[in-house]
């Protein structure tokens, strides 16, 4: 009887556990936005789609993202405001960034030669799980054109 009992709690815990395995969130650049533009430089506004494929929610304590304009490095941020990631579905992330247009002059030629400029983001994600933080790096690479930019 003792040892039938001591084995449904083995079993009842490793269901727990399985339950809590960590998935690690998938990310995706899906607009740059301008937010504002001045004599100095502007705004801009990175979307990024947050998956949680997890069974559970998570929430985002850090977002460090680098990006390039057409290889070069354009900037840097990191956003420390909590994101709540619902179980299983997509949140979208707001992320400032803020420029000089000294900074800018690769993507700015290539917006105006080609109406479009590449870009490539990476950084990392940091999130709250029931088993504690978890970095997630990322990545993407991408092109945004001159008419997404103006939306």
């Amino acid at each position: 009887m003792r040892r039938t009992a001591l084995v449904s709690v083995a079993a009842l815990l490793a269901a727990g556990c399985a339950q809590l395995r960590f998935e690690a969130p998938t990310t995706q650049l899906v607009a740059v936005q301008v937010a504002g533009l001045g004599l100095e430089g502007g705004a801009l506004r990175l979307l990024l789609d947050v998956h949680n494929p997890n069974t559970y929610a998570l929430r985002t304590t850090r977002v460090a993202v680098g990006i390039d304009l057409e290889g070069t490095h354009f900037g840097d941020v990191a956003l420390t405001q909590d994101v709540a990631l619902p179980a299983g579905q997509t949140t979208q992330v707001r992320i400032p960034l803020d420029f000089t247009w000294a900074g800018i002059g690769a993507g700015a030629r290539s917006l105006l030669g080609r109406g479009a400029v590449r870009y490539a983001i990476e950084g990392q994600l940091t999130v709250a799980t029931p088993l504690g933080d978890k970095a997630v790096p990322m990545r993407g690479t991408g092109e945004v054109t001159l008419d997404q930019l103006m939306r």
